[in-house]
């Protein structure tokens, strides 16, 4: 019985090692798209900023690095191509609920529903900043009154496969930020491609995400009572007035990922993935990110870790881990994801989904 086992020869690699040596850069190639270029960052330059957290255990602790991984409702977060995965299926649940910096609250859920060619799906994502109290430079202490802030978006998607490797799919989206009794409100959308090469299991995708209008702010706060001419007496001292707020970009995100096996054997895979980000607010970067899955079954386990903005200096974190277990229970595909952020400066971040496909 010959043996299938490879070794290297005198004369370098064998062929299965020079598959894998090949498979490996590919996928980090994609980082090498996000070396430093000397460009200077816009940091809090763009409004609603909650649109670049990364929502999800599983994309969180893989580093960010999920354009060509994410399937599913939860991929309508990060690629909308990748809804259109699970084209077949009945349908697939989304939710998560981050435990995030400073006591905030990030909740989101998706829904991805089949749709004639095609996949339908429905998002929708809050941060609850809390509440406080409202001080004056008169009442230092308080005046006895509390104020919140929050953020808010709502997204419906259509994804579909265009063949039997390359998928498409778009967002329309409304986002709102609040505080106190002040508001804006902005429209965006979001495009996603998705590929299989057909090359040792090498994925590619590619996303433009909160292409949009400003928002600026509007509301009761911004009210002033002017004399609009002072030097005549007898007129009237309060005329009703509005401050002009200025309006802000949104976050605007281009992402190209990639995503690779590297080793299969036996239920078990080890993937790797890279993506290269450019934001209108920030430098060119790169995240990575790896996960090793077992399937036994019924069920699935899966171990991930990821390394983020991997080229860019002065960051709290780089480092996240998670895993994951999914299981067959009666027809339904149940699954259970968490993720941990250990920040530097700021403490820790824990993260927790539930997913269901049916």
């Amino acid at each position: 019985m010959t043996s299938t086992r490879t070794r290297t020869g005198p004369h370098g690699p064998t062929p299965m090692h020079r598959s894998l040596l090949r498979r490996i850069a590919l996928v980090v190639a994609a980082a090498a798209l996000a070396a430093p270029a000397g460009a200077q960052d816009r940091v809090a330059t763009t409004a609603a900023p909650f649109l670049t957290l990364g929502t999800g255990a599983r994309g969180q602790s893989l580093g960010h690095a999920y354009t060509a991984t994410a399937t599913g409702a939860d991929a309508l977060f990060w690629n909308p191509a990748g809804a259109a995965r699970t084209y077949g299926s009945n349908g697939t649940v989304f939710l998560t609920q981050h435990e995030w910096l400073a006591d905030l609250r990030y909740n989101a859920a998706g829904v991805t529903l089949p749709a004639g060619a095609g996949v339908l799906g429905i998002s929708l994502a809050s941060l609850d900043y809390g509440r406080d109290e409202v001080r004056t430079e008169r009442q230092p202490e308080g005046t006895g009154d509390t104020f919140g802030a929050s953020d808010f978006s709502f997204g419906v998607s259509y994804a579909r496969p265009l063949t039997e490797a390359f998928y498409f799919g778009g967002t329309a989206k409304v986002v709102r930020q609040s505080i106190w009794d002040m508001s804006a409100t902005g429209f965006a959308a979001d495009f996603g491609i998705s590929l299989d090469t057909g090359f040792n299991g090498l994925t590619l995708a590619a996303s433009i995400q909160n292409f949009g209008t400003k928002m600026r702010m509007s509301g009761i706060n911004a009210q002033r009572y002017i004399d609009v001419d002072e030097g005549t007496s007898g007129n009237n001292e309060n005329v009703t007035s509005e401050l002009q707020m200025e309006g802000w970009d949104l976050p605007l995100s281009f992402r190209f990922g990639a995503s690779a096996p590297i080793v299969r054997m036996a239920g078990a895979e080890l993937r790797v993935m890279a993506d290269a980000q450019q934001t209108n607010d920030n430098v060119l970067n790169t995240d990575l990110g790896g996960m090793l899955s077992y399937d036994a079954g019924p069920v699935r386990l899966e171990a991930r870790a990821g390394y983020r903005d991997a080229f860019v200096e002065d960051v709290d974190n780089h480092l996240s881990f998670g895993g994951g277990l999914s299981a067959d229970v009666a027809g339904y595909d149940l699954g259970v994801d968490v993720a941990y952020l250990p920040f530097d400066r700021l403490g820790s971040a824990t993260l927790f989904d539930l997913r269901l496909e049916f």
